[in-house]
């Protein structure tokens, strides 16, 4: 995705976001599904297509969409970028994607990024983690102080892996005082790993309890977060149906100071 030069872009003060781990367009209906179905991980399935066209038929209304392992492009989801076609399908005039872990040929995860608000600069980082794969991707709407900072993420399992990576995070978000950080972050939000993170940035926590996303059959864990600064009002909050994965989708409607 090209990224615009012209920093005057107007940013609409109401926002629809959307997050969701896809699942490389995978479907999950109960846990013994991750060892009875594990093959299709590795292997295209007609299935996918279908489940990312069921997705893709959701997002007509947002504005912003992030995605966690989308596949870039290999053996599991017939060598399709599903970031693309997802924003082909739905209609999204701008896209990126972040691959992250490649396995050979057979898998090839991804962050991603729909929007149709053109960004004046996209960034990807990799996240700090012992076995490399995670990532970050970053994007900014707008200029000055008045930017509009997004970053898409995609943590660890484990808790020191975590801290490491909400370390970096707080780091790369600094100072920002207009930021949506979204995306499977696994582990709650009131979690002790994340209060470093609320402490050193302008995010802060949800003031209500943030929906259960995972798993999608039947949501228990809210592991799954669109976080803002203090200064950006969150007007509703919300799970969508399950058309993918083994994660609700998340969305917000946001007011931007």
């Amino acid at each position: 995705m090209r990224a615009s030069t012209d920093n005057s872009i107007a940013v609409p003060r109401h926002l629809n976001l959307l997050s969701c781990n896809i699942l490389a367009g995978g479907s999950m209906a109960r846990y013994r599904d991750y060892v009875t179905q594990s093959w299709k991980q590795v292997l295209p399935t007609r299935g996918k297509r279908g489940n990312l066209d069921r997705f893709a038929g959701l997002l007509a209304d947002f504005d912003l969409v992030g995605l966690q392992e989308a596949d870039a492009g290999s053996l599991r989801s017939g060598f399709v970028n599903q970031t693309q076609y997802l924003a082909e399908a739905a209609q999204f005039p701008y896209w990126s994607h972040q691959p992250n872990r490649k396995v050979a040929r057979f898998a090839a995860s991804a962050n991603g990024l729909l929007t149709r608000i053109e960004p004046g600069e996209v960034r990807d980082y990799p996240l700090p983690s012992r076995i490399p794969g995670r990532g970050a991707l970053w994007a900014r709407f707008g200029a000055d102080d008045a930017a509009l900072i997004v970053v898409i993420a995609h943590l660890s399992l484990g808790p020191a892996a975590r801290r490491r990576q909400f370390d970096f995070l707080a780091e790369l978000i600094g100072a920002q005082s207009n930021v949506v950080l979204m995306g499977d972050l696994n582990c709650p939000a009131h979690s002790r790993e994340l209060a470093p993170l609320f402490r050193r940035t302008a995010l802060v926590p949800p003031q209500d309890a943030a929906p259960a996303t995972f798993p999608s059959w039947r949501p228990r864990r809210a592991i799954d977060h669109i976080l803002t600064s203090s200064n950006i009002q969150v007007e509703r909050l919300w799970t969508l149906p399950h058309p993918v994965s083994d994660h609700l989708p998340l969305a917000a409607r946001i007011r931007l100071p």
